[in-house]
């Protein structure tokens, strides 16, 4: 009997330890950050100005993944440049896929470019793209691990006319932004003939200036030496103001190319200088290559954006010989200058008519009568949930609205809605079925905010 008791003996089993929770840190990872409400009206003026210039100059707009095969980079931005030895954020999915976040938009449109047989549209494709970019590397000033950029591509033309435009672009949108100080500094590189015998005089040249270089920059003499051309260091820079210029070591097709785009320049009025340390950090680009800078305190540059041709990446990645060009500009910076010059901002449309509602009935009507004046076109503020007449008056008052609408208990019975005009104190009753036509020519045409189609 003791054994079968024994035997319907339940072992209690040890309960697990609970896992300590992590700390919740409430702020962002370094080197990101929120865009508040208060700057929103600067980053609209930048998608709204861009946008709209990449329509009229025939760019279609284009989307591409934030994650994308991290070999897609490395083959493209090449591998001994400063974006994928240090600045790329990789890890490997759950399938065994080596991913990346994508660290520029260039490679990403070129991708997509030939999955998508763009091939077969009529040249140039014109593409423009905007959104987030990563990078790990240390953040530098104006620059963010997160940061946006606006990219313009265009694919299928080699004509040095492509290249005028793009610089034309990019002056254009820099401009009507406020920054009106700017100078587009231009460069040849030349392409893979040329730049061949370029190269080696010039690492003969580094090898005799080699202790005055840094450790960066001595490493690039092996993987990139062309990158020595721009680094930021003053002891390179006294280095490199005493280089060879590619300039001076082009190919006939190539000094032509670029005599023809200086000519273009010179015909649109377009400020320019020549920058012989001009080369832009990723291995892809040819011939030309540009870059956007503004005035900044004390008489310093400041680079807002850059681009150049790449007449060679879509073939090496795998589609048919495409010549191609393409910019981008970074989003903070250029606000960051916008700031600093006190350009205007995107001015955010201001209501004109205010709707205050009293009693549960009336705000139920009230969601049916303020969805009638946004489908007309009226930016009507409110304050639903607010009790007190007087409160929702003064939140009036202090928009500047030049109509109040009040729906009571009485009102949404009769159908009615009383008309205060804010500035007169005047009031009317009106019907409801009669309202938006009313309030429409009260504002008069000019003072209806229009939002949308």
């Amino acid at each position: 009997m003791d054994s079968k008791k024994n035997a319907k003996k339940i072992i209690k089993r040890a309960k697990p330890e609970k896992s300590k929770e992590e700390p919740l840190v409430l702020q962002t990872l370094r080197g990101m950050k929120d865009i508040l409400p208060s700057d929103q009206p600067y980053w609209e003026q930048v998608r709204r100005i861009s946008e709209r210039l990449s329509r009229d100059y025939g760019f279609l707009r284009l989307d591409t993944p934030i994650v994308e095969f991290s070999n897609l980079f490395t083959r493209s931005i090449g591998e001994g440049t400063d974006i994928v030895e240090k600045e790329m954020y990789t890890f490997i999915t759950r399938g065994g896929d080596k991913v990346a976040l994508r660290p520029e938009l260039t490679a990403g449109n070129c991708r997509s470019f030939i999955q998508n047989g763009m091939n077969v549209l009529s040249k140039p494709v014109k593409i423009f793209s905007t959104g987030p970019v990563y990078r790990y590397d240390r953040p530098q000033e104006g620059r963010y691990r997160e940061h946006f950029q606006v990219n313009f591509d265009a694919f299928g033309e080699q004509d040095p006319i492509l290249d005028a435009q793009m610089i034309q672009i990019a002056h254009r949108i820099i401009q009507t932004l406020g920054i009106k100080s700017v100078q587009m500094q231009v460069n040849s590189i030349g392409c893979q003939v040329c730049r061949k015998d370029y190269k080696e005089l010039l690492v003969n040249y580094l090898e005799s200036k080699k202790s005055k270089l840094c450790q960066d920059c001595k490493r690039r003499m092996d993987t990139n030496p062309l990158r020595v051309l721009d680094c930021k260091e003053d002891k390179c820079s006294q280095v490199a103001a005493l280089a060879p210029q590619s300039v001076d070591h082009l190919c006939e097709e190539c000094r032509t190319h670029f005599k023809t785009l200086l000519e273009y320049l010179d015909e649109l009025d377009l400020p320019y200088i020549i920058n012989p340390h001009l080369v832009r950090g990723l291995d892809y680009y040819t011939k030309t290559v540009f870059e956007i800078w503004s005035s900044a305190e004390e008489g310093k540059k400041l680079s807002l954006g850059g681009g150049g041709r790449y007449d060679k990446l879509i073939k090496m990645m795998g589609g048919e010989d495409t010549p191609a060009i393409g910019f981008a500009f970074g989003v903070e910076r250029v606000i960051a200058e916008m700031k600093r010059v006190q350009a205007k901002p995107y001015k955010i449309p201001r209501p004109k008519v205010f709707l205050a509602q009293l009693g549960n009935l009336a705000k139920k009507k009230s969601l049916r009568l303020f969805s009638e004046l946004e489908k007309n076109g009226i930016l009507t503020a409110e304050s639903f949930g607010r009790g007190s007449l007087k409160s929702q008056l003064r939140i009036a008052n202090k928009l500047g609205v030049e109509f109040t609408l009040i729906l009571g208990q009485k009102e949404s019975l009769d159908g009615t809605v009383i008309v205060k005009n804010m500035t007169t104190g005047a009031q009317e009753t009106v019907s409801m079925d009669k309202l938006v036509d009313l309030i429409k020519k009260k504002l008069k045409a000019d003072n209806v905010v229009v939002y949308h189609n």
